[in-house]
């Protein structure tokens, strides 16, 4: 359009003048678009489900520049989920990580920030220096050696100093998770279960206790979780929890379909027992389910072939937001309106770093932001179904 526009006759000089001024560069770069403005607030159908979004990746996204949209035009990102109708965003932190990333000060920091929108605070706190899964649970290197009694302390005192830097930044905590993923529970291998340490059950609900009793003593206001990730084995799980009278809010659960199992009926089921056995709340702590089965830069993708997803619900923009209202109807309808919503992970993991990255994001085709960082529909279901 710009050289079409620039070679016209005199005839259309004027016009074409005018045109000139507003869509031709010296450059011959595109032209500047102005910021979206804010979206109208859309309220919820339930305010109290909660429509959360893990954003653990976004300090560092955003201090490189990277830009999100909506519809094409330029959008704060913590201003757009909150348009959207996001009301929860869940923060991972690390004991002492080996940068600022996922550090107390970087969490605190932007969880002020999302405070003051309005978002209530979920942190997930994986008492490791780095990634805390079903696979790794290793101490935090200060507590290498430490076990027994100091151990237990150590759990208690960290988890009240990170209570207390909160409390001191005006910073309520909606859910603390004391624990990621902890099907083999944590500080391994102190607080290792199942398998040959099937009968170490004591020691980690011990750990546990302390932890879940530091957040309590902070702020018996905040919800606590313990997180298992996927629904086979959990009855189990939450069932040697009840044998070690822990005492918790709400039931966390990790649900995707290349791991966890392709039934949406069968994860019904399987949280609605929960729900009858063991009388607490459920929520879905984890999910992402792909817009492409193709990728955007050179880092290997988790999700990639139409076997690892679940037919129905076709790896498209459209079937990522049908699988989204489904997980949220299969939510509504559990006894008692117990299940309590859901929190998508990593919707802002972009291929940030460039499209021949080795080192960018493996799940950039599960985010909740194509390709050009536009926001897909799958937002705005989550924010507002």
């Amino acid at each position: 359009m710009d050289s079409y526009l620039c070679t016209m006759r005199p005839l259309s000089l004027l016009i074409a003048f005018v045109v000139l001024l507003t869509g031709c560069s010296k450059s011959g770069s595109d032209p500047i678009v102005d910021p979206a403005p804010p979206l109208p607030p859309v309220p919820s159908p339930n305010a109290n489900f909660i429509r959360g979004l893990d954003l653990s990746f976004s300090p560092e996204i955003l201090a490189t520049g990277t830009q999100f949209y909506q519809n094409g035009l330029k959008a704060d990102l913590v201003q757009l989920c909150k348009d959207k109708g996001i009301n929860t965003v869940r923060l991972r932190l690390w004991h002492n990580p080996a940068n600022t990333h996922s550090s107390l000060k970087e969490v605190v920091d932007f969880s002020k920030t999302l405070s003051d929108k309005g978002f209530g605070i979920w942190l997930d706190i994986h008492y490791s220096d780095t990634w805390a899964d079903p696979a790794n649970q290793n101490k935090p290197a200060a507590w290498k050696n430490t076990t027994g009694n100091l151990l237990k302390d150590s759990v208690y005192q960290y988890t009240a100093r990170v209570m207390a830097a909160f409390k001191t930044a005006g910073i309520s905590l909606k859910i603390v998770q004391v624990g990621n993923e902890t099907n083999a529970g944590f500080l391994w291998n102190d607080g290792r279960v199942g398998g040959s340490y099937d009968n170490n059950w004591a020691n980690y609900a011990l750990l546990l206790k302390e932890g879940l009793r530091a957040v309590k003593e902070a702020d018996a206001n905040t919800k606590t979780m313990v997180h298992f990730a996927g629904i086979d084995g959990a009855e189990w799980f939450y069932n040697n929890l009840a044998i070690q009278t822990v005492s918790y809010d709400y039931i966390g659960l990790s649900f995707y379909p290349i791991w966890h199992g392709k039934s949406l009926d069968a994860l019904g089921t399987g949280m609605s027992n929960l729900i009858a056995k063991f009388q607490k709340p459920v929520v879905i702590a984890e999910t992402s389910y792909p817009f492409t089965l193709g990728w955007n830069d050179y880092t290997n993708n988790v999700v990639g072939l139409s076997n690892q997803i679940i037919s129905e619900y076709p790896a498209s923009p459209q079937g990522q937001e049908a699988f989204t209202k489904a997980l949220i109807d299969v939510l509504k309808k559990l006894p008692q309106q117990q299940g309590l919503g859901l929190c998508w992970w990593a919707p802002e993991w972009v291929a940030y770093k460039g499209p021949t990255a080795t080192n960018g994001s493996s799940m950039e085709n599960l985010t909740l932001f194509d390709f050009a960082n536009n926001a897909l529909p799958a937002l705005s279901s989550l924010g507002t179904y």
